[in-house]
């Protein structure tokens, strides 16, 4: 285990010890599990980037080809229309409301 020295504004370390108070932690925990979480944050992001990197939409084109020949009908919500009525897509790769899975 690592010790640091962390320098930081009074009014985040009071923020710091209310949230761990009220949480039951140590503000150590907290800036522990707070840390954790943003690097999870992170490393899923790249995680992502480079699954996305290694699609193919001929790939994905050729297997929905092989499902619709099967003739099996979408399950509501997921039918294709015309690319045109497609929403736009939103900056910074953000899920539309009322589109997240």
């Amino acid at each position: 285990m690592s010790t640091i020295s962390l320098r930081l504004p009074d009014s985040l370390h009071a923020q710091a010890r209310a949230l761990a108070k009220a949480d039951h932690v140590s503000i150590n925990q907290l800036v522990t599990t707070a840390l954790a979480e943003k690097i999870a944050a992170l490393l899923t992001v790249e995680y992502l980037e480079a699954r996305a990197a290694r699609g193919s939409r001929a790939a994905f084109d050729a297997v929905l080809a092989e499902v619709r020949a099967r003739g099996a009908p979408p399950v509501p919500g997921d039918e294709i229309g015309d690319e045109r009525d497609a929403p736009a897509p939103v900056a910074g790769g953000d899920v539309p409301e009322g589109d997240a899975g």
